[in-house]
C-alpha cells in the first residue's frame, strides 16, 4: 500500500502545474482539504483520499490509475464518490457522496477550504458569490450545518 507521504507526491505530481481560481498552484488546496480531514479526525484512508479527491475530475489521474493504484477500497470508493461527473446533477453527486463511507468528512473538509472567505475575497464579486452560493447549496444537500464564521451577522469577530 501507499503510504501517505507517497500519495502526497503523488497528488502534487498529478496537479504539477494547475492551479486553481485564484492562480494558487492547486496542491495548496490539496493539502489544504488533507489538513481539514486530519483536524476533523478523519483517518488515513480519508487523508489519501483528500489528496486524489478531484485527480480524476480533473483528469490528473485515470479511473483505471486508480483501479490499479496501491491503495484501500475504501480510499478509492471516497475518491470516486468525490469525482463529479458531466451531466450530473448536485442531487444525484451529494447522494454519491452520502453513501459512500468516509465521503462525507473528506467532501466537508473540501467544501471548508473552497468556501474559506480569505480565499474567496481573491476572486471577483460575480464569481465569488456564484461560488458561495454553490457550496451553500451543496453543504444544504449534504446536510451539513452552515460554519459559525460564514452565518449572517457571525463574522470571525463575532464567532
Amino acid at each position: 500500500m501507499l503510504t501517505l507521504p507517497e500519495v502526497e507526491a503523488l497528488a502534487r505530481d498529478a496537479h504539477e502545474g494547475q492551479t486553481d481560481k485564484a492562480g494558487r498552484p492547486y496542491a495548496e488546496h490539496l493539502q489544504a482539504v488533507a489538513e481539514g480531514v486530519r483536524a476533523r479526525g478523519g483517518d488515513d484512508d480519508q487523508i489519501a483520499a483528500a489528496w486524489l479527491h478531484d485527480a480524476v475530475e480533473d483528469d490528473a489521474l485515470t479511473e483505471a490509475w486508480l483501479a490499479a493504484a496501491a491503495l484501500s477500497d475504501r480510499t478509492k470508493a471516497v475518491v470516486l464518490a468525490l469525482t463529479k461527473r458531466a451531466g450530473q446533477t448536485p442531487e444525484t453527486y451529494a447522494a454519491r457522496v452520502l453513501a459512500t463511507p468516509g465521503a462525507l468528512l473528506v467532501k466537508e473538509a473540501d467544501l471548508a477550504h473552497n468556501a474559506d472567505p480569505t480565499r474567496l475575497a481573491t476572486l471577483d464579486e460575480a464569481t465569488r458569490t456564484r461560488l458561495t452560493e454553490k457550496y451553500a447549496r451543496m453543504r444544504a444537500l449534504l446536510g451539513l450545518a452552515t460554519p459559525p464564521e460564514r452565518r449572517p451577522g457571525l463574522g470571525h469577530e463575532d464567532a
